[in-house]
């Protein structure tokens, strides 16, 4: 079932917290609602769910708009980052709550919940309670419960944030076959960028209330909309340098070195003498002995991260971190020389940050 935000407004006083969202999730796709903290993710979820008010602007379960609607009517379910889970039932009972409120027959609620289990892998685990699961199984609980409702939307609101990192990685393949096999619009809400990056179809960057950018886990990464999302998502994130255009000298020039441009974006530059150039850490190279078109720099500090390093550099007063393998290890205070991949740098506008 789609889901559809239409100029989705949400005011508290005089603080807009989510600001006119346009946004547009086909039946059947699993949508990643990414920003920082208070960048309105959360709240847009529970105007889905109903838990909260539009200010203004309409949204749309399939054809239907659901302003006004009460929850219980949507047809949601929704897994929160607390687990809640009713501590005095077993899990056969947690799961089968649901069914049993809409006051569904004793055979079709114990062959649902022996299917569900099943899918979630928790067969062996219904007769126990709450306290004597893990916290991966006690997602999973929270999982099964929310599926076996068997609703036209999922909202999911942070439920991996409790896990730790092992759990975390196994819970998100988890997550992306259930989807892969049940097929229902999902809706999830996070700030981990790893979770975005491998669970969606497509993710919504968020910030400030507003859409930033709505695309492909892959386009969010090589094709920002904007400073902010090229900055965002990376780990470690994009080096940014604010360099002035030498279009007579095709070079892109800070007061301690200057970058070689290529003629095709010389021409995409026409009227800005003043540009942010942007590049990932795996796009700048480090040389040890000077090289044309390269700058020269000191190693910061190097972390070694087991399979692969990332190396910080400082070249005046700009810190420009690179990614290399994990046999690159260079000590600190090295004289090197870096050189950027220039036909991956990204520009952006030294105003509005909006890519060129």
């Amino acid at each position: 079932m789609a889901v559809t935000c239409e100029a989705v407004t949400k005011n508290y006083g005089a603080v807009a917290v989510v600001d006119r969202l346009d946004l547009r999730v086909a039946a059947g796709e699993f949508v990643v609602l990414l920003g920082p903290s208070g960048c309105g993710k959360t709240t847009t979820l529970r105007m889905v769910a109903g838990l909260e008010e539009p200010t203004g602007g309409h949204i749309f379960i399939g054809e239907t708009c659901v302003n006004g609607v009460p929850p219980r009517h949507r047809d949601v379910a929704m897994v929160f980052q607390s687990y809640a889970l009713y501590p005095h039932m077993t899990v056969r009972e947690n799961i089968a709550y649901p069914l049993r409120v809409r006051r569904l027959g004793r055979e079709e609620i114990a062959g649902r919940v022996k299917r569900t289990a099943a899918l979630l892998g928790l067969d062996g685990l219904l007769d126990r309670r709450p306290r004597e699961l893990s916290g991966g199984q006690r997602q999973r609980v929270a999982l099964a419960r929310a599926i076996i409702r068997e609703p036209r939307v999922y909202l999911m609101d942070e439920p991996l944030s409790n896990l730790d990192a092992k759990l975390r990685v196994q819970m998100r393949g988890e997550l992306k076959r259930l989807q892969y096999e049940l097929g229902t619009t999902t809706l999830y809400v996070t700030h981990d960028q790893a979770e975005a990056m491998t669970l969606a179809h497509r993710v919504a960057v968020m910030d400030g209330g507003r859409l930033r950018q709505f695309d492909t886990p892959l386009n969010v990464y090589q094709r920002p909309a904007n400073r902010f999302v090229a900055g965002f998502i990376g780990s470690p994130g994009m080096n940014f340098l604010d360099v002035r255009v030498d279009r007579a000298e095709r070079r892109f020039v800070t007061p301690e070195f200057s970058i070689p441009l290529d003629p095709p974006a010389a021409e995409g530059l026409a009227g800005r003498d003043r540009v942010i150039l942007g590049v990932r850490p795996e796009d700048v190279q480090i040389f040890t002995e000077p090289q044309p078109g390269t700058a020269p720099a000191r190693v910061y500090v190097t972390e070694l991260m087991g399979n692969e390093s990332f190396i910080f550099l400082r070249s005046g007063g700009e810190q420009i971190i690179a990614r290399a393998g994990p046999d690159r290890r260079l000590e600190i205070d090295t004289p090197v020389w870096f050189g950027c991949d220039r036909q991956r740098l990204h520009l952006f506008d030294a105003g509005s940050g909006e890519r060129i």
